[in-house]
């Protein structure tokens, strides 16, 4: 049977964080660039991206149910995505260091055949420990930045970074997944994107 869900990103963390769900679906990546220079709000902006990525797969499969999502980190009023290479990594992770930021992640759900599309986002406040410059050197060095929104990823080492965290731990990963399964149980949401069986407690 044809896996009705596409997941539109080539994030492990995020298609690994899906499966739990025990949804059938497949990864489809979008070519969408994950431009975060702009004026926008935080959550504003990456629900926009979440919904660019989902909008692009669903024009190649206009029956399937995709899933599309982006986050951000954002320190006061900066806004980071993922860095270029390892001397913003680590520019990105001194500027954390002993401070709050919160992470942003936009999800959105697009059924192009109904003309159906829903995005929200969830935000979550991280505070890091002060990180001595050697900590950061060696974190850059053995565990890739680069695909991680802030310059870390909170299921690795960096773990050891974070003081508290306010709010949905997932979401810090990179998908917020409980909002998610929830927002799938809805009438609303199963009628509008014939999901109602996939999400059946039986």
């Amino acid at each position: 049977m044809l896996s009705p869900f596409i997941l539109a990103s080539r994030s492990p963390r995020r298609k690994a964080l899906l499966e739990k769900l025990n949804l059938p679906f497949e990864v489809v990546s979008s070519s969408v660039q994950e431009d975060h220079i702009s004026s926008a709000e935080p959550d504003k902006l990456v629900r926009r991206l979440a919904l660019e990525k989902a909008q692009e797969v669903a024009k190649q499969f206009p029956h399937r149910v995709v899933i599309g999502a982006d986050t951000v980190v954002v320190l006061e009023e900066t806004v980071m995505g993922k860095p270029a290479h390892q001397a913003e990594a680590k520019e990105m992770l001194n500027l954390l260091s002993g401070r709050r930021h919160t992470v942003f992640t936009g999800v959105a759900i697009v059924k192009n055949a109904n003309a159906e599309e829903h995005t929200f986002y969830d935000r979550t406040g991280v505070t890091f420990f002060p990180l001595t410059h050697e900590m950061i050197d060696r974190y850059v060095r053995n565990t890739p930045p680069l695909d991680k929104a802030g310059a870390y990823g909170i299921q690795d080492w960096s773990a050891c970074f974070v003081e508290k965290i306010d709010g949905c731990y997932n979401n810090v990963v990179g998908f917020p997944l409980s909002r998610f399964a929830q927002l799938l149980r809805t009438p609303a949401i199963q009628e509008r994107f014939g999901i109602d069986h996939f999400m059946s407690d039986g």
